[in-house]
């Protein structure tokens, strides 16, 4: 074998073995980078869930405490009006419970190996499960701000905050449950953004595995 073959053929090899190195350190290149987005779209589906609990738990109070302190009109001295709107306050509920029970799917799927295998990578634990909690926030926010436009009929938020002032030594706590039904209603807000960043880090990181798969 001449020199020249030889000196070919190790060149070939040392092409073909920097290109393995190449390959090898852009697979880990990609894996790191879809372990900082997972891991991203964890924290935000836990800051998630947290608030979801939180308008879930405060609506669900205040509705409870309004059924325990309704008086019928039978009697002179009632705690609420006869006309009253529960559908804004509803709708709060109904979108917390989405909201949380979706990404409690989506943390389970995403932590669960067994659970992600039934259904692939790409499938409800990354793009299903916070395409509906985003959906969700975004109907419970219609259905409170299309049932809140009245201005004759009162609801949870605008009568207890009315009357937030009166000190009372015991239920319905006007006050709290005005300060309640605002927090509810600011976090069912920042739902909305907060679940469309999920979405997003979600479809980027189906895009990323689906990249590392065909490499």
């Amino acid at each position: 074998m001449s020199s020249s073959l030889k000196n070919e053929l190790s060149s070939s090899e040392f092409e073909v073995e920097a290109q393995s190195l190449q390959l090898q350190a852009q697979r880990q290149s990609n894996t790191r980078l879809i372990n900082v987005v997972h891991a991203g779209r964890i924290a935000l589906t836990v800051l998630a869930l947290a608030a979801g609990i939180t308008v879930l738990g405060v609506s669900a109070n205040s509705l409870m405490v309004y059924h325990q302190t309704y008086l019928p009109s039978d009697f002179y001295l009632p705690l609420w009006p006869s006309q009253f709107d529960l559908r804004p306050t509803a709708a709060l509920v109904a979108g917390g419970v989405v909201v949380t029970v979706t990404n409690i799917v989506s943390l389970l799927f995403s932590k669960i190996q067994a659970l992600r295998s039934l259904t692939g990578p790409h499938a409800i634990a990354s793009l299903a499960a916070p395409a509906a909690a985003f959906i969700a926030s975004i109907v419970a926010m219609s259905l409170f701000y299309a049932a809140n436009a009245s201005s004759t009929v009162d609801n949870l938020q605008s009568w207890t905050c009315r009357w937030n002032d009166v000190p009372m030594t015991m239920q319905p706590h006007f006050g709290t449950l005005c300060k309640q039904n605002q927090a509810g209603v600011v976090l069912s807000v920042l739902l909305v953004p907060l679940e469309a960043a999920i979405l997003a880090v979600a479809g980027y990181q189906a895009v990323l595995e689906r990249q590392a798969t065909k490499a």
